[in-house]
């Protein structure tokens, strides 16, 4: 099985504020690992980690050659920047065109191709201030894949979003879940369950869960404050104090 990311014994920090401690993590090609947690449990912080945006203060990392897509959370996004969906899109390719090289028309193709599958090409002239978080999300996500990523990594990506985009977004990511390894951040852990393959609850530590079938007395040998909470046939997770 090819391994595309691996985490060993990482420590990392804030300060002096020790957020991540003794983390392994394997990531192989086409697994889907839901990662879920309490607030400030240190989710985020292991996004940097893997993205390169935070150095761990020990611990080895190893990315074996892979390319990653990666789709914030839309809090942290700057709708005030001027540019426009189309220029978003292709922004996605900054990591593999040439430097101040041109975009080709391949790539105007298939970024054209992408906001068609996700219903935002007549947005594509748009300043990314006049969309809804929805319409943002969509075009995150496309600028997220156009490089056509071997690993792709999301962020709470249900939040700020409509219904209808959300349950899509599902059904895209079980489909580029074919040729790419996922990530996926989220608190709505009874909708991940039904997607990912496996689960990573993190507490500082990361206990991981070869499964997408966890019960409450897992989570609380793995030291994940989450309760379990079913409503009928349907099953609703919800953290502890959020």
């Amino acid at each position: 099985m090819n391994k595309l990311l691996e985490l060993k014994s990482i420590n990392a920090a804030y300060d002096d504020n020790l957020v991540l401690k003794d983390v392994d993590l394997v990531v192989n090609q086409n697994d889907f690992v839901g990662i879920i947690g309490p607030n400030g449990g240190g989710k985020t912080t292991l996004l940097k980690v893997i993205l390169g945006i935070l150095k761990p203060i020990s611990g080895e990392m190893h990315v074996n050659g892979s390319t990653i897509g990666y789709l914030p959370q839309i809090n942290q996004i700057d709708k005030k920047f001027p540019i426009s969906v189309r220029d978003v899109v292709l922004s996605g390719l900054m990591g593999v065109k040439k430097l101040f090289g041109r975009y080709s028309p391949e790539n105007s193709k298939r970024a054209n191709e992408l906001m068609d599958q996700m219903g935002i090409l007549h947005l594509k002239n748009k300043n990314i201030g006049e969309l809804s978080g929805g319409q943002l999300q969509r075009v995150f996500l496309c600028r997220a894949i156009i490089s056509d990523p071997q690993l792709l990594i999301l962020d709470e990506p249900n939040t700020y979003v409509d219904s209808n985009f959300e349950l899509e977004l599902y059904d895209i990511l079980d489909n580029l879940n074919d040729h790419m390894a996922i990530i996926i951040v989220s608190h709505d852990v009874g909708t991940i369950c039904s997607h990912v393959k496996t689960i990573a609850c993190v507490n500082q530590t990361l206990c991981y869960h070869d499964s997408n079938i966890i019960s409450q007395e897992q989570l609380k040998a793995y030291n994940c404050p989450i309760d379990l909470i079913t409503h009928g046939e349907v099953p609703h997770r919800v953290l502890k104090h959020h």
